[in-house]
C-alpha cells in the first residue's frame, strides 16, 4: 500500500500556506506527525502524547504549549522544541509502520520500533521516543 496516497490531503483553503499536508502517527500511538510542504511553508512536526521530558526549559519568548512538540523547516540548522497552540495529533491519521520511512518535499521520517527520526534535506531534525528527545 502506497501511504503517501493514504495520507496525502491537498490544501485548498489555503494553498499559499502548504500545497502538501502528509499526517501519520508511530505503530504504538505515542508519535503523530506531519509533513507539509508549499513555497511558503514546509516543516516536519511530531507531536507526543506520553513523554519522560529532555528539555526541561521552555523555548524563549514562549508562551504556548511546549515540551511535546518537535519541529524542522527546511533551511533549518537544528531541529526545534516548537511552541506551538495546536497540535498534529490525528487519531485516524495513517499508520508509518516499524522500519518504513516517508518522504515528502525533501523531508523523510523514519519509524522504528525506539521511536520515529525526521529530518530536512540538510540531515537537521530530530529523534523521538519517550524515554528520549534529541535534535540535532
Amino acid at each position: 500500500m502506497d501511504l503517501r496516497l493514504a495520507v496525502v490531503l491537498l490544501l485548498t483553503a489555503s494553498p499559499a500556506l502548504a500545497d502538501e499536508f502528509l499526517a501519520f502517527r508511530a505503530p504504538s500511538g505515542n508519535i503523530h506527525c506531519m509533513i507539509a510542504t508549499g513555497d511558503d511553508y514546509a516543516q516536519a512536526r511530531c507531536d507526543m502524547v506520553e513523554l519522560t521530558p529532555s528539555f526541561t526549559k521552555p523555548p524563549a519568548g514562549c508562551d504556548l504549549d511546549w515540551g511535546s512538540a518537535f519541529s524542522v523547516g527546511l533551511n533549518d540548522s537544528q531541529g526545534q522544541l516548537a511552541c506551538v497552540g495546536d497540535t498534529v495529533m490525528m487519531p485516524d491519521a495513517a499508520v508509518l509502520g516499524y522500519g518504513n520511512t516517508l518522504t515528502s518535499g525533501g523531508f523523510s521520517c523514519t519509524s522504528d520500533q525506539t521511536g520515529m527520526t525526521c529530518t530536512n534535506p540538510a540531515g537537521h531534525g530530530f529523534s523521538l521516543s519517550k524515554a528520549r528527545q534529541r535534535l540535532f
